[in-house]
This record gives C-alpha cells, sequence and structure tokens, in this order.
C-alpha cells in the first residue's frame, strides 16, 4: 500500500457524513450538479473509510481546482457509445472519470448477472479514482469485479523500455463468506532500476513490465483514448484517460456458497502461515482495509494534520466550511 494509506498515528476522528458535506459542497462552488456532489462525496469518503487517502477526499481540493481551470467538465452527459450482450463502451464526456466507471459497472454486473462474464471500457474522462473503487462494486452481486486504468503518453526513444508503459492502477475484488474479501487495488510495478540490480534478478523486471503493457493496452488502447478526436478535444477537457472493467458471475462457474466457504478456507489457512516483516498478522489485500472501514464508519474517519490542513486550505479558498467542528482528536 501507499506510505500514507493506513490510520494516522495521531490527528481527529471525522464523522463520515460531515466529510461528505464538505466534499458535495466544495463541488458545487465550481458547478457540479447536486447529484454529481453527492456521488463524488460518497467515492472519496469511500476510499477515507478504507485509510487509503492517496485516493480520497484529499483528492477533491485538486479536482475541484482543475474544473474551475476549465480542466475537467463538471456536468457531464454520459453516454453508451457501443453495446452489445456482453461489453460495452462508456463516453465521459471530459469528465471526471468516476461517472463514467460507474455506469460501466452498472451495466456490466447486470449483463454478467446474465451472461456469466462481461467487460466494459471507459474514455474520454480524466481520473478514475482508486481502482478498488469499482472492482469492489461487483461483491454485493456475489461476482469478482477487475478494474485497471491507463492515461494517454507516447513513450520517450531516449529512456528504456521499461518505461514504455503508464504505471496504471489494478485492482481485482473476490467475495468471500464470513472472511473479509480479497481486494487487490494499487498501482503499477514501479521496481527500482538498476544495471545491478536488472542483472542480479531480472525476473521482477519482466514480470512487472509485463503487467504494466497489459494494463497499459487494457485501460489505454483498447478504451480507444488515443482516437484522434480525443487528442485534439474542441471542448478543452483533460480527458487523456480510460478504463478497462470486468465482472465474472460466480454462480455460472461454481455454487456460490461453495466458493465463498473454499475463499473461507483459503483465507483462514493465509492467517495461520508467518506474516511479513514488520505485520503482527498474516492476512490477504483487503483484509485490513475492511476492518479499517468497520472501525472508521463505527469510530469517525482518522483525519491527520497534514489531511486537515489541506481540506482547511480548500474551505477558504473556495469558501465553504470545514467538516471539522466537534471532531475528536486521537493519538
Amino acid at each position: 500500500m501507499a506510505s500514507n494509506n493506513k490510520p494516522p498515528v495521531a490527528g481527529i476522528r471525522v464523522p463520515p457524513p460531515q466529510l461528505r458535506a464538505f466534499v458535495a459542497d466544495l463541488f458545487s462552488r465550481v458547478d457540479m450538479p447536486p447529484d454529481r456532489c453527492a456521488e463524488m462525496a460518497d467515492y472519496l469518503v469511500r476510499s477515507d473509510l478504507r485509510c487509503v487517502f492517496s485516493h480520497g477526499t484529499s483528492q477533491a481540493p485538486g479536482y475541484a481546482r482543475a474544473m474551475r481551470e476549465g480542466r475537467i467538465n463538471p456536468a457531464p452527459e454520459i453516454s453508451v457509445i457501443e453495446d452489445s450482450a456482453a461489453a460495452t463502451v462508456v463516453d465521459g464526456d471530459g469528465s471526471l472519470g468516476y461517472f463514467a466507471c460507474h455506469e460501466a459497472m452498472k451495466i456490466t454486473i447486470r449483463k454478467a448477472l446474465t451472461t456469466g462474464t462481461a467487460a466494459a471500457t471507459t474514455t474520454n474522462h480524466h481520473h478514475f479514482g482508486a481502482a478498488g473503487t469499482w472492482s469492489r462494486c461487483a461483491l454485493e452481486s456475489d461476482c469478482i469485479g477487475l478494474a485497471v486504468s491507463s492515461n494517454r503518453f507516447v513513450p520517450n526513444p531516449e529512456r528504456s523500455v521499461l518505461d514504455a508503459v503508464t504505471w496504471g492502477p489494478f485492482s481485482i475484488a473476490v467475495p468471500a463468506g464470513e472472511q473479509p474479501p480479497f481486494v487487490f487495488d494499487g498501482g503499477g510495478f514501479d521496481l527500482p532500476y538498476s544495471e545491478e540490480r536488472f542483472g542480479e534478478a531480472p525476473s521482477p523486471f519482466f514480470k512487472g513490465f509485463g503487467v504494466n503493457v497489459a494494463v497499459t493496452i487494457l485501460g489505454g488502447l483498447l478504451a480507444g483514448i488515443y482516437r484522434q478526436e480525443l487528442m485534439e478535444s474542441r471542448e478543452g477537457w483533460q480527458s487523456n484517460q480510460g478504463a478497462f472493467v470486468a465482472v465474472f458471475n460466480v454462480s455460472h462457474f461454481m455454487r456460490v456458497d461453495d466458493f465463498k466457504a473454499e475463499m473461507d478456507r483459503y483465507i483462514n489457512d493465509v492467517g495461520k502461515t508467518i506474516p511479513l516483516p514488520g505485520s503482527d498478522e498474516a492476512v490477504l489485500p483487503g483484509g485490513l482495509e475492511h476492518r479499517w472501514q468497520l472501525e472508521n464508519k463505527r469510530d469517525g474517519i482518522p483525519v491527520s494534520e497534514r489531511h486537515r490542513e489541506r481540506l482547511e486550505e480548500a474551505a477558504e479558498e473556495f469558501g465553504v466550511k470545514a467538516p471539522f467542528d466537534g471532531c475528536q482528536p486521537f493519538g
């Protein structure tokens, strides 16, 4: 996980509704419609609840500034531009990628419940947030979700082939029974390169490069973000990103209860193994975030001093009320 994607040792506890109200108010100041403001507030607070702070409410000020500067469309008309039995293409109309990906996952889940598997690409949008926001959408329908994203770029001929990728995010979410779902949610594989490291152990570089290329292709090329009309956008939106999402209906492969029992057994077995250095327990990706989410819903989201400062600065800049009244310190 990113270095800041864990509970801070000190700060204040903020009730989720207060953060949602703040984010919605912030986006309302840059001409985002009320329903979209509420959506964005929910998405960003969801990430904070899981302590994925890198993609939570701390992103809101930057998004709002980009909309104010005319780089992101605050009031998009999301549209389906290609549609078939198991595939969909969604156009984000130059907005943040959250809205297109929400529509894509909603449609893809509905299709997968009938077809067993379905996929979608999204195009013509900006940042889509944490990939796990979208893979996790499938869990409530007892499905496996996958999400990747990429941004438009041209490889630099003066740099290594290992840099001919975008290091886009990748996430897969798998339901379980009594145990927390498996949720891998991370950025691209960016290994510190040196000729010495490569000579001693080239395999991790080849594997990481391969995964990064796959994400670049699925979330970028297949999503159509290099279409000429997008690269010469008349509206001026910074719509240089795309995404690929897929949903796999567990019931089309085996009984859902049997699969969840298998997941629980596997997660329990993993918990009996030796933890990684610096960890108190052996858990699969998503286990800690699930626990933090439950705690933070109950006790309030832990906001560090730096996180608080960023939101207070944004509150002053955009003329909205900061969300920290009555919040209790900890640490």
